[in-house]
């Protein structure tokens, strides 16, 4: 872990590469978060209480894109995020436990973020979040370096950084950096919540160049205005090379160049809790893409991944070994 102020070209944990401008590693650039997940069946009671399996576990859209992407076999996944001091080491060692290789920004003001998982107990295991974003919100330029890209072969970027000042311009940066290598650039919309705060067309015009775009349904739908989401999927092609929708239990459609390409089926699964499935298709999609899968093969990994993670609960894998 650093000190605030910036990563600098020694900072975090483990090393940022070996200087080369290639590689084939993975750097995630997002959110590292406490998830305090409450599990209750039916309506909330109001002014009285109501019965919940309450537990508290690492989260975080950019973490658990990475922890997937190291789960589902990809070799060298790097993650630079921002925590308080509060929860730094806990994060840390959940990181390293899942393979990844933590680059963390300990930020003296501001604790870790923090986010209330509700998740309804019943078949769909549908959530609502509260969230406290903390540290993470305070992510910015001052603590990116190039060095963080020695090594690696894609850059994916969480959306939730868009959601903040610091955040939007570090994407800026990072972008910037990540095509001078050539190295492409994925991001995933996050939080339609957010989304819609932000305004579909701000977002795509801080997402300009992005090689690779990964919403859900309903961010795909709200970025166009459009209600079908194939349609939502093929007019965002129009914009980024690559786009992949996420639906859910109806799996996931890959268009290209204004058209939807492919559509993969989902992988059946019982929910438990629905929390990070998105991020968990991400980081196999992405793993996938590093081994060398077309976008056609890697959605299908993805859609696996997402059936294993509505089968736990919190939105990580499950420790090796």
């Amino acid at each position: 872990m650093t000190a605030a102020g910036g990563a600098g070209p020694g900072g975090g944990t483990g090393s940022r590469g070996t200087g080369s401008a290639v590689g084939r590693g993975l750097l995630v650039v997002g959110d590292v978060i406490t998830d305090v997940v409450a599990r209750h069946r039916g309506p909330l009671a109001a002014g009285t209480d109501t019965a919940a399996s309450i537990r508290t576990v690492a989260g975080g859209a950019g973490a658990n894109v990475a922890c997937w992407a190291a789960h589902r076999g990809a070799a060298d996944v790097r993650l630079l995020g921002r925590v308080g001091a509060d929860a730094a080491a806990w994060h840390e060692r959940e990181l390293v436990a899942q393979g990844v290789r933590p680059q963390l920004v300990v930020d003296p003001l501001a604790p870790t973020g923090t986010v209330i998982c509700m998740v309804d107990g019943g078949a769909s295991a549908e959530r609502t979040f509260l969230t406290d974003s903390g540290a993470a919100l305070r992510l910015g330029p001052a603590d990116w370096s190039d060095g963080l890209l020695d090594g690696v072969a894609r850059l994916h970027l969480s959306g939730y950084l868009l959601f903040s000042e610091p955040g939007r311009e570090l994407v800026a940066v990072a972008r910037k950096a990540a095509r001078a290598r050539g190295v492409p650039v994925s991001l995933d919309p996050a939080s339609a919540g957010f989304l819609a705060e932000l305004g579909a067309e701000r977002f795509l015009t801080l997402v300009e160049g992005v090689d690779v775009l990964l919403p859900s349904r309903d961010e795909a739908c709200l970025l166009t205005g459009l209600g079908d989401a194939a349609e939502a999927a093929a007019e965002l092609s129009r914009r980024v090379p690559l786009v992949v929708v996420k639906q859910g239990h109806e799996g996931a459609l890959v268009a290209r160049s204004g058209k939807v390409r492919v559509r993969v089926p989902a992988v059946p699964a019982t929910p438990r809790d629905t929390t990070g499935a998105g991020d968990a298709f991400t980081g196999a999609f992405l793993a996938a893409l590093l081994a060398g899968a077309g976008p056609q093969d890697a959605a299908a990994e993805g859609c696996r991944a997402g059936a294993r993670a509505v089968e736990r609960v919190g939105g990580r894998p499950p420790a090796p070994g």
